[in-house]
């Protein structure tokens, strides 16, 4: 019960596992505006910007959704020295550069190889060229996985374990298993599992919350595995309520697992 009666809640759709032109991986027509546009085709209310081990787009993609009613959250995809995966959802940008900078000082050094991984574009909120980040972002940080999860929550942020059904850049598939002590917020599939499939494979795994993300490389990638979530506002205390499935907050559904009557605007 709010201050002014019942509570209102509202089911929406997510993607939260989304890279732009940055991500070397990704196609160039992944800019802030296009994103943000195909966010909104697909019904998106909320997409997190997950760039490798940097966050030099977010900005501009959260600029460039102004006004429009899709909420972005700056975010990272870190890659751990074991070369797993792990994604930081943070509120603000601020808190997603104070990761950024500690991935930069442990980050693999040298420069990217274009010819070999693509460039790395970095662009403002009309889509126009800012920079050229030379870093190796496809690279692995210094940091073990468990000190990844633990730089994400001393900036207030969730960490998601990604794409772990995949046999390459997963927890699961670089450790072999997700340990006990990885203070994990949600473990993420992708696309190419079904999430009622995934809860049976990875059973063991049951006491974190599972969802699903696209992890878009190219547009039409953004918003095909998303999920559903209840939650009373769009904001990160709401997001955190939802995967912990408390005071009414949940997770609804995941990618395949179809559901009727979304609001997803």
């Amino acid at each position: 019960m709010g201050k002014n009666g019942p509570e209102v809640l509202e089911t929406v759709a997510a993607d939260l596992h989304v890279h732009t032109c940055l991500s070397p991986c990704a196609t160039l027509d992944m800019t802030p505006t296009k994103i943000v546009h195909e966010a909104r085709k697909k019904g998106l209310a909320i997409i997190a910007i997950t760039d490798h081990n940097s966050a030099e787009n977010a900005g501009a993609v959260v600029a460039a959704a102004r006004d429009t009613g899709l909420w972005v959250i700056p975010g990272i995809e870190v890659t751990s020295t074991e070369e797993a995966h792990i994604v930081g959802l943070f509120s603000d940008t601020e808190r997603a550069f104070s990761m950024q900078e500690l991935i930069y000082e442990t980050l693999q050094k040298g420069e990217n190889k274009e010819e070999l991984f693509g460039i790395q574009v970095v662009a403002n909120e009309l889509d126009e060229v800012e920079s050229i980040n030379k870093r190796i972002l496809i690279g692995a940080t210094d940091l073990s996985s468990e000190e990844v999860v633990q730089a994400i929550h001393d900036r207030g942020g969730l960490a998601v374990a990604a794409h772990i059904d995949r046999q390459s850049f997963s927890i699961v598939s670089q450790l072999g298993f997700i340990p006990d002590e990885l203070s994990l917020d949600a473990i993420e599939i992708s696309s190419r599992m079904r999430l009622d499939e995934a809860r049976k494979v990875f059973e063991a795994y049951d006491w974190a919350p599972f969802i699903t993300a696209s992890d878009a490389h190219d547009l039409e990638e953004v918003g095909t595995s998303p999920t559903w979530f209840r939650v009373g506002h769009r904001d990160m205390p709401e997001l955190r309520l939802a995967l912990a499935g408390v005071e009414g907050r949940k997770i609804i559904k995941g990618n395949t697992e179809s559901f009727q009557g979304a609001n997803l605007h």
